[in-house]
């Protein structure tokens, strides 16, 4: 077999299996990629046993062929050509490797021994891929990375008539988006890390979901998925979300975002990274107290609600965290000082950070 492909492509396709496929595994096999070479180019897949993954990479091919290669030994080299035309050449246990003046010669693993990897067939939903991904990526710094705390490891998918929403909470705080959806679909939780890789593979377009056994299926134009999905329950989330909001202010995101970040400087890292904020006649006051000093900042604010003034006390990053998907202006939401307060953009968009203050 012979096939000649962009370096570029190539070298996409390659990076996106090299993230999931293990660097080492007690079974070397699993450290392998797969080549399948047809007359419409190449297909590579690789799996880590949480993750199936396969892609398309487009290539003029003279004859079919499949064979496994190192995955992270073949990523380099792919990497570290020059040119920008590769050709590839299979005979035997031996694949050829050149573009531009060099040539690499790779030994190819036991075909017959590679786990066999399948994607399904049917779609059961349909959802825009660039929203899903954005919805993902907007909530999940909310999941936990806690071993001990099960199903907030991942993010719950759900949908709720014409509309899906995710998920995430690590029991401090809530992030979670809302956008459209095409039909109904299985609530479901995704592990936050597999999140991440189907964030990183989605692109415009349509993404087609399957459901099958503990299991999700994805497919998109370019590639196919399958993420083993987390058992459990997850909590009731609604609850904590606060219904009886007593003030209300409005300021630029970036604005607060800059000042909570100049204050936590001096915020006492063995106190929860602790930001009070005190709100009262149009003011927002930061501030913050550590071994080394303090520190504070005052922003101009549209303030509402019944209550003329309340202060509260947040750990900096959390705030932080809830901002970063907030663009132009922000409205926080609070129900008392020990309750939990929420943040959202004023022009809308879908998502919602809840922050639970942090005691006296």
């Amino acid at each position: 077999m012979r096939a000649q492909v962009s370096k570029k492509a190539l070298n996409e396709g390659v990076g996106m299996l090299e993230r999931i496929i293990p660097a080492r595994n007690s079974n070397p096999l699993l450290t392998a990629l797969k080549v399948d070479a047809t007359e419409r180019g190449l297909t590579l897949s690789g799996t880590n046993l949480e993750i199936d993954l396969s892609c398309f990479v487009a290539a003029e091919v003279n004859e079919q062929a499949a064979f496994v290669v190192p995955a992270h030994l073949f990523a380099q080299i792919v990497r570290n050509l020059g040119g920008e035309l590769v050709e590839l050449e299979h005979s035997g246990n031996e694949l050829a490797v050149r573009a531009g003046g060099s040539e690499f010669k790779l030994q190819t693993g036991d075909l017959s021994a590679y786990p066999p990897l399948s994607f399904p067939d049917h779609v059961d939903t349909t959802l825009d891929a660039a929203e899903l991904a954005k919805a993902l990526s907007s909530v999940r710094y909310a999941a936990s990375n806690e071993a001990f705390q099960a199903v907030f490891r991942g993010i719950k998918l759900e949908y709720r008539g014409g509309q899906a929403r995710v998920i995430a909470s690590d029991g401090f705080r809530l992030a979670l988006r809302d956008f459209a959806a095409h039909g109904d679909g299985q609530n479901l939780i995704l592990p936050a890390r597999s999140a991440d890789e189907l964030v990183r593979v989605l692109r415009d377009g349509e993404v087609r979901l399957a459901y099958g056994e503990g299991a999700l299926g994805v497919t998109t134009d370019r590639v196919r998925m399958n993420v083993k999905l987390m058992d459990g329950d997850f909590p009731d989330y609604e609850r904590v979300i606060p219904r009886d909001i007593k003030l209300q202010v409005r300021l630029q995101a970036a604005a607060l975002k800059e000042a909570v970040s100049r204050v936590a400087v001096l915020a006492d890292k063995n106190a929860n990274n602790r930001v009070e904020f005190l709100v009262s006649e149009g003011t927002l006051r930061l501030a913050t107290e550590g071994d080394y000093g303090r520190a504070q900042d005052t922003l101009t604010v549209e303030q509402a609600g019944d209550e003329p003034a309340m202060s509260l006390g947040f750990n900096a990053k959390y705030v932080l965290d809830a901002l970063g998907p907030i663009d132009g202006a922000a409205e926080l939401l609070f129900s008392g000082s020990t309750s939990p307060a929420m943040f959202r953009a004023v022009e809308g968009g879908g998502y919602l950070a809840v922050v639970v203050p942090l005691r006296v």
